[in-house]
């Protein structure tokens, strides 16, 4: 029974959820068929008062005063993670204190030690089965509730490491109440000895030792000075765990087998959905081909010809597989760039960038910075030729839907703080083109880039060149770019009014103040770069609830 009131509970947060996100869209709806004729857009700008204090309060807010995304960095390879959201907070002590309420409540513990801990044991083994259910599917990336909900991937991955969390406490919860059980009778040695004879405790105490190593190693500090070799080991465990669990199941046909098909159910559509994927988008017409170039910076633009037509939309993400540089890792980034060229089926990739981007199929662009492991590899292969261009075979898993579109909204203020720049630059070229063809409702676009140095512009100079050529764009985009480490006043100069290049970084106070000063409609307000420059635009526009109707939009992911 406990059991299904907590799926009962999950499954009324999903149904909540749905409904915001149904109303959300609709919302989204009207008010752009409502603005799509109209310049000034005041009753779209003003602000809800119990609405903004939702927003400032719970929905955006940091736990405290400011941090969330800003990593705790204790060198340059030992890192601790973010703090979540408040409202990341609230669901997850809500459930955790669910969880522990269903565990022990009822249990009368004044009572004999082995019927107290028969009663623990039960509802600890049971519920931990139940939990690997939400556990598996948030950590799919092909999980329908991302589309349904409206809730990121990032998100889901935050809960599905907490809820591993929960699972593995209450797989030791339950190993402990059987051993102090039998050990109330037999002793500590007799229950030990016991574990080892029988097949079906050994297989148990099998899963609940991978789930707790599975929680050590996918810890933050070893998560990221160590990744690849992480997601390998996370995997292997996960499948020891579960083999393990089976069996432990099985062997008694205990009634929580159920739940245990739907977790590899689970598994594997997720598993083979990104193969199909995989397969439908490389394969044949030739496979895809792909170039990639070293650029200033230490970065490299990854240009991807696939072999089937690509309807992108801005925001997406993909995974890119690369067998030469990282052999069956897959690493998730934004596509900044799409475009369509023709090339003839057959034709050999021309080393040359302009050769690739003649053919007239659809190409995908990437913007990775080399740092360490496959990006690190990925760059130092490219930089060591000749002409720096290196020409490989990479296969695309995708799209994956990104952030939400910014079509409903009259102002849309972009940050972007070095690669970063690949999440802007797509709803930049979508908003132009829908302001000049009339089907937004944007009349503001002011795109905030912060880089180190000039030679950084040279990521995006194609794809800018051709934002800027767009009809219409003067009337609606401004560019503002700030280069924090110049190397001399020489490097600064401002093209024109509406592109405009200044020293040092942004007063994120200043600009977001001034632009709602002259707001038009609903302000959306999207920040996508290093963890402090998203808590610095989360703190402004928290700080600007009441002034106007400011929503936020942060672009992040964690690993």
């Amino acid at each position: 029974m406990l059991s299904h009131y907590l799926l009962l509970v999950l499954g009324a947060i999903s149904a909540a959820l749905f409904a915001w996100r149904f109303t959300t869209l609709l919302v989204r709806y009207v008010r752009t068929v409502t603005c799509l004729t109209n310049d000034t857009q005041r009753y779209f700008a003003q602000p809800s008062e119990k609405y903004s204090w939702f927003k400032r309060n719970v929905q955006y807010a940091p736990i405290l005063s400011k941090r969330h995304n800003r990593e705790f960095q204790l060198s340059s390879a030992l890192n601790v993670g973010t703090l979540p959201s408040r409202m990341q907070l609230v669901f997850l002590v809500g459930y955790l204190a669910t969880n522990v309420a269903f565990c022990v409540m009822t249990i009368e513990f004044s009572g004999p030690l082995k019927q107290v801990a028969s009663l623990v044991r039960n509802r600890t083994g049971y519920l931990a089965v139940v939990n690997m259910i939400p556990l598996f599917l948030m950590a799919g990336r092909n999980n329908p509730l991302i589309n349904l909900i409206g809730i990121s991937f990032d998100t889901f991955n935050l809960l599905h490491r907490w809820l591993g969390r929960i699972v593995m406490l209450e797989a030791v919860a339950h190993t402990l109440a059987w051993l102090v059980s039998k050990s109330s009778t037999d002793g500590w040695n007799g229950a030990f000895k016991t574990v080892f004879k029988a097949p079906f405790l050994m297989w148990g105490f099998i899963s609940t030792c991978a789930m707790v190593v599975l929680c050590i190693q996918a810890a933050s500090i070893f998560r990221h000075a160590y990744y690849e070799t992480f997601k390998l080991a996370h995997i292997a465990l996960a499948i020891l765990s579960v083999i393990g669990l089976w069996y432990h199941l099985d062997l008694k046909k205990l009634p929580q087998l159920k739940y245990l098909y739907v977790v590899i159910v689970l598994w594997a559509f997720d598993r083979a959905a990104r193969l199909l994927r995989v397969g439908y988008r490389n394969i044949g017409a030739g496979g895809t081909k792909t170039l990639v170039e070293a650029l200033p910076g230490g970065a490299c633009r990854v240009t991807v010809t696939m072999a089937r037509p690509w309807n992108f939309k801005a925001g997406q993400h993909a995974y890119l597989y690369m067998p030469t540089i990282g052999f069956w890792q897959s690493h998730p980034f934004t596509v900044a760039w799409s475009d369509e060229a023709d090339q003839p089926d057959g034709e050999e990739l021309p080393v040359c960038r302009q050769d690739v981007l003649a053919a007239k199929k659809t190409t995908l662009s990437f913007i990775i910075r080399g740092r360490t492991g496959f990006t690190g590899t990925l760059y130092n292969r490219a930089s060591a030729q000749p002409d720096g261009k290196l020409v490989t075979r990479c296969f695309v898993e995708g799209p994956y839907r990104g952030s939400c579109r910014l079509h409903s909204y009259g102002t849309v203020m972009l940050f972007a703080g070095g690669v970063g720049i690949t999440q802007a630059v797509p709803h930049v070229r979508d908003l132009v083109a829908g302001y000049s063809n009339n089907t937004v409702a944007t009349r503001k676009v002011i795109l905030v880039w912060t880089i180190q140095t000039p030679e950084h512009l040279e990521w995006i100079r194609p794809w800018m060149t051709e934002v800027l050529a767009m009809e219409r764009r003067r009337e609606v985009l401004r560019i503002m770019l700030f280069v924090s480490r110049p190397r001399s006043t020489k490097e600064i100069h401002s093209p024109s009014s509406t592109v405009q290049m200044f020293p040092g970084r942004p007063n994120i106070d200043t600009l977001l103040s001034m632009e709602v000063e002259n707001q038009v409609g609903t302000m959306a307000v999207s920040v996508c770069g290093p963890g402090a420059l998203s808590d610095d635009v989360r703190r402004a526009v928290r700080n600007r609830q009441y002034q106007g109707n400011i929503d936020f939009v942060e672009e992040a992911f964690s690993w």
